[in-house]
């Protein structure tokens, strides 16, 4: 399998992380492709023609792309096709989506924030649409805190990954923000997650 990566996208560090949990790192060869909404640079086109990574190339069908897509069929392949588990079936799945698109859901802000400052004109900046793109991360931390601790502190699944990938976005692109504050709970879970080896291994750099 041939993955098209960046080392700084916290899509592909969810990728990653999986991979490394998984034990299939030795498998996926890495390819560095990366763009912007404006420029595609070296994005990997036909591998996806929304021009974004991860995408994931593999010997059984045309190349998926989607964190979500790729960490689920990465899961599934697993173990010789047996799966690990980081989607566990019945209707603790639901849980698990949740959770993950709710770490997804962070990161699509964080990362719109980043590209108003990076890539619009700075008279053209409109910061009240950056603070509400803020808010949805702030919403989204609030409900992490007050309705899905249980849930991030059970077994490995691939909601716990897409959470701590999307914490760890916020320390490295909006670390002033200081998320933190008033979530005791979440934070404590993050400092022991973040400790995991596939994390460690995965840090943007």
């Amino acid at each position: 399998m041939r993955l098209y990566f960046s080392p700084t996208s916290p899509y592909v560090r969810k990728v990653m992380v999986l991979l490394h949990e998984t034990g299939q790192l030795a498998e996926v060869e890495l390819v560095t492709g990366s763009g912007s909404p404006v420029d595609p640079g070296t994005a990997p086109l036909e591998a996806n023609p929304l021009g974004k990574v991860p995408a994931l190339e593999r010997t059984d069908g045309p190349a998926l792309y989607d964190s979500r897509v790729i960490c689920r069929y990465l899961d599934a392949r697993a173990r010789d096709g047996a799966g690990a588990g980081l989607y566990p079936e019945g209707a603790k799945q639901w849980d698990t989506l949740t959770v993950e698109a709710t770490g997804d859901g962070i990161l699509d802000a964080a990362l719109l924030m980043v590209y108003e400052g990076r890539l619009r004109p700075e008279e053209l900046r409109f910061a009240p649409w950056v603070e509400g793109q803020w808010a949805k991360v702030d919403r989204a931390l609030d409900a992490l805190e007050t309705r899905w601790m249980a849930h991030l502190e059970g077994p490995l699944d691939a909601g716990q990954i897409a959470v701590g990938c999307a914490l760890g976005y916020l320390d490295f692109r909006h670390g002033a923000r200081g998320w933190r504050a008033g979530r005791p709970h979440l934070a404590a879970w993050y400092d022991h997650f973040a400790a995991r080896p596939s994390m460690m291994a995965t840090l943007p750099a």
